[in-house]
């Protein structure tokens, strides 16, 4: 009976493994010079920039920073400020990362962090596929609601809005 069960969980490693794959894949056609993790260099980050952090070796969690700290669309459908620690805190990855042009500026939309502040405190219903961070991350860049499914999603349209390939780098602690 636990032979089932073991190739089960195998089977759906290897199912979050491939989603994890195909995303990369496709952040790279154009949108995206350097992934989360990729570069050694960092960036301090500025108000309204966009950042993200790994969850679970297989998705991504973005938000907006402002004042020292993350606001994000939390999974149970608040939208909050926390620190940066709490950012990271129940999510495997360490690190923080911004995104920035292929020069190592941070890609901020005029309005962003007020747009993001506006939201503070409300609920969503939050769901993992059509209601997610990557969605609120893009009202509040473009001041528009619209459906931003995945990490690779949120990347096609900042490159686009900005008109620069993206560069992941790590958030300077300094």
């Amino acid at each position: 009976m636990a032979l089932p069960l073991l190739w089960l969980g195998a089977a759906a490693a290897a199912t979050l493994a491939g989603i994890k794959y195909s995303n990369k894949i496709s952040q790279h056609r154009g949108y995206v010079d350097v992934l989360p993790g990729e570069s050694s260099l960092s960036v301090k980050p500025l108000d309204g920039a966009v950042v993200c952090c790994e969850v679970y070796g297989v998705l991504d969690h973005t938000g907006i920073w402002f004042d020292d700290g993350v606001i994000e669309l939390n999974g149970n459908g608040l939208i909050r400020s926390i620190s940066a620690e709490r950012f990271l805190a129940d999510r495997s990855g360490e690190e923080i990362f911004i995104a920035c042009d292929t020069f190592g500026h941070p890609l901020i939309a005029e309005h962003t962090h007020t747009r993001a502040v506006s939201h503070l405190y409300q609920y969503r219903d939050y769901d993992l596929l059509n209601n997610n961070c990557h969605r609120f991350v893009w009202q509040a860049v473009s001041g528009v609601d619209e459906p931003i499914n995945r990490f690779g999603d949120l990347n096609q349209h900042l490159s686009l809005l900005h008109q620069s390939s993206l560069s992941w780098l790590k958030m300077s602690t300094n």
